[in-house]
């Protein structure tokens, strides 16, 4: 990346504008957000004596704006301190100003081509020479909006397409215009990958781009048949979602997120600009779009409005329910909702624990009914086949129309939709060849580039090419390019590690059912969970121990690492659960020794030891970040000792890392008193605190001055690895873990139990939640010492087991171990 962009201007302080900025402040970038001046005053702004003229009435709506993504939950910012970074103003009086301090001026306004044409007119006229210009537009093709704009303008312009939330969601569609200047659109790719965490997509300028007008078609084509086929609202949504790897809002609940109104008229507009298509008819099948029309026409809008596809119903008692709307009524011009109905399908109960790609594979097999044994699709099968095949036909005719690659739609689908597979992955766990023959079969067409593909021989869109030798590193991806015919490798760039494509390459050093360890190359090892929620188990402690030996002998360091889904959710809540509802307290230590020994021995390891957490890294899961000597950490990393939800406190050195981190290095100041920082770490963790970012993780404790944030999910592995290589080049030494924690002892036990006492007296707490505290604050005060003093790691490692166990062995612990396993929230008794 050439090109420095450390001011940006922002254009439209809506929903979108202001949340970019936000996440731009995020990133460290400062920006300018603007919107335009009122041209009437409120009533309250008249009764205060304002005019027009005054500063406050002039940037009202960029303030309300502003104070909106300030406020907005989930939040669109990592800290609150974030927005000092973003400077307010008005297009009238500041737009000039802004723009000329600005490498990146980014529009956000309203979606109309003429608004936005008279702003890039004006931008032309004053925006600086080297400055890049782009349109956050989700759908309008950018020679449109540029098309008056001189030659000059049009080679920094682009298209910059953020979804919503941009700071989760990780795709940037951007499109470059016919006369864009391909250095100006990889000097932004790379500063969105890396500034800025993004997925980057790089689409063509054609209507609704990539995953828009993927998105429109989709759900079209599933409302149209869901209709025609007398399918539920909620039938649909269960049908959608988590059951074929797409989020839980699956069909329904997403679309009264997005707004009915909003996919209403996004489909509308799309069917004008798209004259060649050959499926665009689906935008406007007549049973959905009646029901489209009756929910407008009746002021559902979704989400918004308070009801559209869903309604909020409430009983006598206060319990709320969400009725489905009734399909068949809204096609006839009738709103009408359905109380909710569990319907049972054998053929989803029989898959729906297995992985996403067999259970996909068994959701649209057929299945036989009926006595005269005929074989036919039940009626889960029959709209989960109808809306892949759907999708997946009208994917591969879209290339290269509106991408290049498979990947480029894959790639949209997962980081604009959260699909855990894109549909060009989706087609492979199905197979190629069978479901082409299948979708023939059934008339749906495919475009001739997948037959193609197929009369070569060729039965994958992704092919990997095989490393030779046990350690050999990763395996390159490559993909079928339909412009080409053959296949083309994947460049990921060097700040991207694959486990998949590690293993693929014969990477694996050791492994087993709940990990492996890996080699990255370069000496480093990589140390990868895989259980469910990436949980410990004990079946991770050999593959430790392997890491551990080879750190001992020529490795050059370990990462700890996964990839997909979390971190770590902790500990195995249900081993824990059935050895203490058991009683075998002897099992219980072996169990809790062994985790603590492992984690204890990364801790000690004679060469580097770095985590590299992202997502949730909850009891065990933090444990095992700060046990490492650094940490490189995603920027959303939701961090936190939760046990006490579960009755219990930190076993695996939770409690004796919060006292070294927060506490010790204090008490080596002369005069120093703990208390404050003792205080600080029995809320951290009596109060189960969660971080909402790796910011607010360093504001917490958890992460330290030298551990590392990184914006990327997808660089994290490989800065993690070269941080690796970094400590072990300036030359590293393992930490001495023999006394350097402080324990501040009975008196500041009795202090933390005088709080204990008067929040029980007080009613905050229950009786057993005093029990946990008590059993905390003894840990963390180094138990009933007379004098303070300092004691070896093991000493709090052997406090926090006892506690452990103790808790262990109340009924009231028990019931939070199996409420939390049963219904995913934490009980209070």
């Amino acid at each position: 990346m050439s090109r420095t962009i450390s001011h940006v201007t922002v254009i439209g302080a809506g929903t979108m504008g202001a949340a970019i900025a936000g996440h731009l402040a995020n990133a460290g970038v400062s920006s300018h957000l603007l919107d335009i001046a009122p041209t009437e005053l409120t009533p309250e702004e008249e009764a205060n004596g304002l005019t027009l003229k005054d500063r406050a009435v002039r940037n009202r709506i960029v303030q309300a704006g502003f104070e909106r993504m300030t406020q907005a939950r989930p939040a669109s910012l990592y800290r609150p301190e974030e927005a000092e970074l973003i400077i307010l103003g008005n297009v009238e009086d500041d737009l000039e100003a802004a723009a000329a301090q600005s490498d990146w001026i980014i529009e956000a306004i309203v979606e109309r081509p003429g608004p936005k044409q008279e702003l890039m007119a004006r931008l032309d006229a004053i925006a600086p020479a080297d400055a890049i210009i782009s349109t956050n537009t989700s759908g309008i093709p950018i020679h449109i909006i540029s098309a008056s704009c001189s030659k000059d303008f049009q080679r920094r312009f682009l298209g910059t397409h953020f979804f919503n939330p941009p700071r989760y969601l990780r795709l940037l569609e951007l499109i470059p215009g016919q006369e864009t200047d391909p250095a100006i659109v990889a000097d932004m790719k790379a500063f969105a990958e890396k500034r800025l965490g993004k997925g980057v997509v790089i689409a063509k300028d054609m209507p609704n781009f990539v995953g828009n007008r993927m998105f429109s078609y989709i759900m079209s084509s599933l409302l149209e048949f869901a209709v025609a086929n007398d399918y539920t609202v909620e039938e649909v949504d269960r049908l959608t979602g988590t059951l074929i790897g797409r989020p839980k809002t699956a069909t329904f609940r997403l679309l009264d997120v997005v707004g009915i109104d909003v996919a209403a008229l996004v489909g509308e507009h799309l069917y004008d600009m798209i004259p060649d298509d050959e499926d665009r008819d689906t935008l406007r099948g007549p049973l959905g779009t009646e029901v489209l029309m009756t929910l407008l026409q009746n002021g559902f809008l979704g989400s918004k409005s308070g009801q559209g596809f869903y309604k909020t119903v409430v009983d006598r008692k206060g319990g709320k329910s969400f009725w489905g709307l009734d399909l068949q009524a809204a096609s006839e011009g009738e709103v009408d909702y359905m109380q909710p109905a569990r319907t049972s399908w054998p053929s989803v109960d029989a898959v729906r624990n297995v992985p996403l790609p067999e259970r996909l594979r068994g959701l649209v097999a057929s299945h036989p009914t009926g006595e005269d044994g005929e074989e036919s699709e039940d009626e889960a099968g029959s709209l989960i086949w109808h809306t892949l095949s759907q999708t997946l036909a009208y994917a591969s005719k879209r290339l290269p129309e509106i991408a290049d690659s498979p990947k480029d739609i894959d790639n949209a689908m997962k980081w604009g939709f959260g699909w855990e597979m894109g549909p060009f992955e989706t087609w492979e766990a199905l197979g190629v060849a069978d479901t082409t023959q299948r979708m023939a079969e059934e008339g749906l067409t495919v475009a001739p580039w997948v037959q193609e593909m197929l009369g070569k021989g060729h039965n994958s869109f992704y092919l990997s090419e095989e490393a030779s030798g046990p350690g050999a590193g990763a395996a390159p991806m490559q993909v079928y390019s339909p412009q080409t015919g053959r296949y083309e490798s994947v460049d990921d760039g060097d700040r991207v590690v694959s486990i998949a494509a590690l293993k693929r390459g014969q990477g694996v050093l050791a492994g087993n059912s709940s990990a492996s360890l890996l080699y990255m190359g370069d000496g480093v090892l990589l140390l990868e969970f895989h259980t469910k929620m990436n949980a410990l188990d004990l079946d991770i402690g050999p593959i430790a121990d392997a890491a551990i030996e080879r750190l001992h002998g020529d490795a050059t360091g370990l990462v700890i690492g996964n990839q997909g889904g979390n971190f770590s959710a902790g500990a195995n809540l249900l081993l824990i659960g059935a050895l203490a509802q058991s009683g075998d307290l002897d099992k219980l230590d072996e169990a809790i020794r062994a985790l603590q020994q492992m984690i204890l021995q990364l801790r000690r390891a004679p060469k580097p030891v770095v985590a590299a957490p992202y997502q949730m890294a909850l009891g065990g899961g933090a444990e095992v970040t700060m046990c490492a000597d650094r940490i490189v950490a995603h920027a959303e990393l939701y961090i936190g000792q939760v046990e006490v939800g579960v009755g219990l406190i930190p076993a695996a050195g939770g409690c004796k890392e919060l006292i070294r981190r927060l506490v010790s290095p204090h008490m080596k100041m002369q005069n120093a008193d703990p208390a404050s920082h003792l205080q600080k770490v029995f809320e951290l963790v009596a109060l189960a605190k969660v971080s909402t970012s790796a910011a607010e993780a360093r504001q917490m404790g958890f992460l330290g001055p030298r551990d590392l944030v990184v914006m990327n999910a997808d660089h994290l592995l490989a800065e993690a690895k070269a941080e690796v290589l970094r400590m072990a080049e300036e030359g590293y030494r393992p930490p001495d873990v023999t006394g350097n924690i402080y324990a501040a002892g009975r008196d500041y036990l009795a202090n933390l139990r005088v709080g204990i006492h008067m929040m029980r007296e007080a009613r905050y707490i229950t009786a057993h939640e005093a029990i946990i505290a008590d059993q905390l604050a003894y840990v963390l005060c180094g138990g009933e010492l007379s004098q303070p003093a300092w004691m070896d790691e093991q000493y709090f490692l052997d406090l926090e087991r006892e506690a452990f166990k103790t808790l262990c062995g109340y009924p009231k612990s028990h019931e939070r171990i199996w409420h939390m396993l049963k219904n995913g929230k934490p009980l209070r008794n």
